[in-house]
């Protein structure tokens, strides 16, 4: 009945398990207890914001990367304008 129980644990141990076994009543999901159901209920709610969130933040990580490549490129422009400015004023003066 317990297979390779007594491999793996003492007598005692063994005895404690069977012991255990015999006292518990009821599934570990039993879904007659209204708690259960709540419980239930709520982590799917849990499952479905945390995936909402994941994805909203996938968007604003994408977002952000956007925005980044832009201000580089707005800053590269500026530099190659100042750039030539002082290249200007330095080859007039």
């Amino acid at each position: 009945m317990y297979g390779g129980l007594e491999a793996l644990f003492t007598d005692n141990q063994v005895a404690r398990i069977r012991q255990l076994e015999d006292q518990y009543v009821g599934d570990i999901m039993d879904k007659g207890d209204p708690a259960i159901e709540r419980i239930e209920s709520h982590e799917k709610l849990c499952r479905i914001m945390q995936k909402q969130t994941h994805d909203r933040m996938a968007k604003i990580e994408a977002s952000v990367g956007r925005i980044e490549r832009i201000l580089i490129g707005c800053a590269g422009g500026l530099l190659a304008g100042m750039g030539y400015i002082i290249f200007e004023l330095v080859t007039r003066i």
